[in-house]
């Protein structure tokens, strides 16, 4: 129904838009309109590009094209800067407005002053201390390694802070950036090598404002010529953060520090989150570590109990490298003799089986590199029993391949139970049991834990445990399936929280009829690579699922032992130079990888081989 007025003529319009206060009104509200029509149109041409990438990214992801060009840009460069150095030996008696605990999937400590708060006087100033009379930030030196931890109550924490509410305009705006008060000079920044470098950052919106709200994802690494590795992050939950930055004095020299923003307040986690990725270097930061006094405690090769600790901090470093290495036809590096030895304390055995032109994993505790004959005699007459996603499948060739000797088995399938013998003694063999976890029917894909809702895959797995001989060793994985399949954090923690629960039923059974449970390692997922960095499996979400299920199957009783293989896949994760997005041990072959490059695809997973056979064999 029209609205009652005054009907206007022609005439009578012409006259009222002649006065000149009518015409300054109507020109105003001409541009009014104007304005809005290019805002409506922008927000549409917005939501219409944000659409065509979300596809775009979708389809990638279902068909893994080769080819797809790497998200990662360089923009945002301008707002790098450094961190504001916070000291290890923080004042107790210090008096501070608030007090904030660290949280993160991986908290960290520096040991030995363990379960430290780090002091921070609000949401956009973070205490620090700098030595005015030194060039170099005054450390506690412990001179112990830095070690992380997985996060108490993790599901429940991680969903509370994701759930925080706004209201602010300081919660409800997205970080672009970062600030580092205080060494923002972007000159070579020196720290002693052997110390423990904790640096906080504060996290700024689009109008350069402190974030006062958490949960940002930051993919941090650290490079030199003969090391890289990953800097642990701590999330205060106000926008604060820190990065903790720890270099061997045998690893002098120069190194580069990259942070690169990936998600935003945990929308890596968010069922499409291919719509929500960032993707940004935010800091490259030149850092010399200089030569000091400072020692650490000498690594030592791993037993039993170093497979305890929930989630490892290590590093890779290089002792040798060939500079005219080229891939071979097979698309072998045989970079360096078979026995180029390890350098102690890093490795005990020989480098160049590992076929990394000189790399090589270390953690808390360093590992062995086997040969054919030690391999043999530790797995003869043992059952090991595999239940996860692809990456088990790889490993599983390449420790047939590499380790014990048998070039021959070019594949395995997704499930298979077979025996294996020693082509130098066929008196030793190793039986190997493998079930793909990704879907109830082996053939198929994308439902993770949820394949055991299916009765008769169920039935399948308690066979191998009720046999009058069942395995001596398991190792288990949640999968990159899990994190396509569940929608949300709180559906898959009912999910591993079922799962915990099958194994354990599993368990109590096979303790009821008077045989002992095997050992159980919890093999973390991969960080995915690439192009994969920005899909349903994300280091974002994998890292977080990880921790998840770990928790549920901690609680259940069920696990022995962690090998961490997400914190030995993540310093090579940032493009596909050593992976195809999800696989780090694919066939060794002579051929171009995603970004039109021959890539190195098999040596990160033989590491994890080596790493898996130092858990089987461990005292």
């Amino acid at each position: 129904m029209p609205e009652k007025g005054v009907s206007l003529t022609p005439a009578n319009q012409w006259v009222l838009m002649s006065r000149p206060l009518l015409q300054w009104r109507f020109g105003l509200l001409t541009a009014f309109v104007f304005i809005g029509m290019v805002v409506v149109w922008s927000i549409d041409g917005c939501t219409i590009k944000s659409f065509i990438e979300a596809w775009r990214f979708r389809q990638d992801y279902l068909t893994a094209k080769v080819g797809y060009p790497s998200n990662r840009t360089h923009s945002h460069q301008n707002l790098t800067k450094l961190a504001s150095y916070i000291p290890l030996n923080v004042n107790p008696n210090q008096t501070n407005e608030t007090q904030v605990d660290s949280f993160s999937p991986l908290n960290h400590n520096i040991q030995p002053e363990h379960n430290k708060s780090v002091s921070v006087k609000n949401s956009s100033s973070v205490s620090a201390k700098i030595d005015g009379n030194s060039m170099h930030p005054v450390v506690q030196r412990s001179w112990d390694w830095i070690l992380a931890e997985l996060e108490p109550n993790l599901t429940s924490n991680i969903l509370a802070r994701w759930l925080a509410p706004g209201g602010k305009p300081c919660r409800d705006s997205k970080t672009v950036g970062v600030t580092i008060p205080g060494l923002d000079s972007g000159n070579l920044i020196e720290l002693s090598a052997g110390d423990v470098h904790e640096f906080s950052f504060q996290a700024l919106d689009d109008s350069g404002k402190p974030r006062c709200l958490g949960g940002d994802y930051f993919e941090t690494d650290l490079s030199g010529d003969s090391w890289k590795s990953r800097p642990l992050v701590k999330d205060f939950g106000n926008g604060s953060y820190s990065v903790s930055l720890q270099v061997h004095p045998d690893f002098t020299g120069e190194f580069i520090l990259t942070v690169i923003l990936l998600y935003r307040h945990f929308e890596g986690l968010k069922f499409t989150p291919w719509r929500f990725v960032y993707d940004r270097v935010l800091c490259n930061i030149s850092i010399r570590f200089y030569k000091t006094k400072a020692w650490l405690p000498e690594l030592h090769t791993c037993n039993g109990s170093d497979f305890s600790r929930d989630v490892w901090s290590g590093r890779w470093t290089r002792h040798g490298k060939n500079e005219h290495c080229q891939i071979s036809n097979d698309g072998r590096y045989r970079c360096l003799a078979p026995d180029f030895p390890c350098k102690a304390p890093w490795c005990d055995g020989s480098l160049g089986l590992l076929e990394s032109n000189g790399w090589v994993y270390s953690t808390h505790c360093s590992f062995k590199i086997f040969s054919a004959h030690p391999a043999w005699n530790c797995l003869k007459n043992r059952w090991i029993f595999f239940w996860g996603d692809s990456n088990h499948v790889d490993t599983i060739r390449n420790i047939l391949n590499f380790i014990l000797d048998l070039p021959e088995i070019h594949s395995v399938p997704r499930r298979f139970d077979m025996n294996f013998s020693n082509p130098k003694d066929p008196s030793q063999s190793v039986r190997i049991t493998s079930i793909f976890n990704g879907h109830w029917n082996e053939t198929q894909n994308y439902l993770g834990l949820d394949s055991l809702k299916d009765e008769g895959f169920q039935n399948l797995l308690k066979k191998y445990f009720s046999e009058e001989r069942i395995p001596d060793t398991m190792v288990m994985n949640s999968g990159l399936h899990d994190g396509v399949h569940w929608h949300n954090l709180r559906t898959f923690s009912v999910g591993a929280g079922y799962a915990a629960s099958f194994w354990a039923d599993v368990k109590e059974a096979v303790r009821n009829r008077g045989m002992t449970w095997p050992k159980v390692f919890y093999r973390n997922t991969v960080a995915t690579g690439g192009y994969a960095r920005t899909l349903a499996f994300n280091p974002n979400k994998m890292e977080v699922y990880n921790g998840v299920l770990l928790e549920k199957l901690r609680q259940a009783g069920v696990v022995s032992g962690v090998i961490d293989n997400f914190d030995m896949t993540f310093p090579w994760h940032f493009d596909n130079r050593c992976n195809d997005g999800v696989h780090y041990g694919r066939v060794p072959a002579k051929m171009k990888w995603r970004d039109g490059q021959i890539g190195h695809q098999y040596f990160v997973d033989l590491m994890l081989a080596h790493v898996l056979l130092n858990a089987l064999c461990a005292s």
